[in-house]
């Protein structure tokens, strides 16, 4: 206003702060979710170690290499958030910044948690499981994982435009390249052809992007 002698610049200047709020809310939304179920997943493979001499049994593998780990973050995060932090947002500021993330953030993650915990559970094969049998489990769990962190983007991504819609569509089509490139597939140690797997993993998913949504709603 001073440089200029106008005050025809300050519109640019609140809509360039509401562009930076809202996406920053959005990109924290899902950097805290996963945070969440990466805390979570942790936590429970660790206190399967604890309790795994106490009550006799033998402790829970973690069920992701660091690879599967890469590629969850890849068109779930990674990219989105990139974008997203771009994007154009002429939302009002609002206040109460930290609790909204939170009440999205947390739900979410624990549901991701929860969710990928219990179809590992599932599909594990015990302390004997074949590699083959290893490599299914976790990549069942990583189907789960998948599917809810990309529903979570979803929701964040709201209220749709074109480019929203195809930012979650590629970001679909990449995980199906993922999944269905042989190459791809050996690589990043996938393998998705246990169908009994697939399907536990399927409907994991399936009830976490339901509760994922149940959630957005409440809140």
């Amino acid at each position: 206003v001073l440089l200029d002698n106008k005050f025809a610049t300050l519109p640019y200047v609140v809509g360039e702060g509401r562009r930076v709020i809202g996406n920053i809310e959005r990109v924290s939304n899902l950097f805290l979710t996963k945070t969440v179920y990466s805390v979570l997943l942790a936590f429970f493979i660790g206190a399967s170690g604890v309790l795994a001499p106490i009550f006799d049994f033998d402790p829970l593998p973690y069920p992701f290499l660091p690879r599967h780990v890469t590629i969850a973050a890849w068109f779930t995060i990674g990219i989105p958030a990139f974008l997203l932090s771009l994007a154009p947002n002429n939302e009002r500021a609002r206040p109460g910044f930290v609790s909204r993330v939170m009440r999205l953030a947390i739900p979410s993650g624990v549901i991701v948690g929860v969710a990928t915990f219990v179809c590992y559970l599932l599909v594990y094969a015990g302390p004997d499981q074949t590699e083959a049998q290893k490599v299914q489990a976790g990549t069942s769990a990583l189907i789960t994982l998948i599917m809810i962190a990309l529903w979570v983007l979803a929701v964040v991504a709201r209220p749709y435009q074109w480019w929203k819609i195809a930012l979650i569509a590629g970001a679909v089509l990449g995980y199906v390249v993922l999944f269905s490139v042989p190459f791809c597939r050996e690589f990043f140690a996938l393998d998705p052809s246990n169908v009994a797997y697939s399907t536990i993993a399927f409907t994991c998913g399936a009830i976490g992007v339901l509760l994922v949504e149940a959630c957005w709603w409440v809140t």
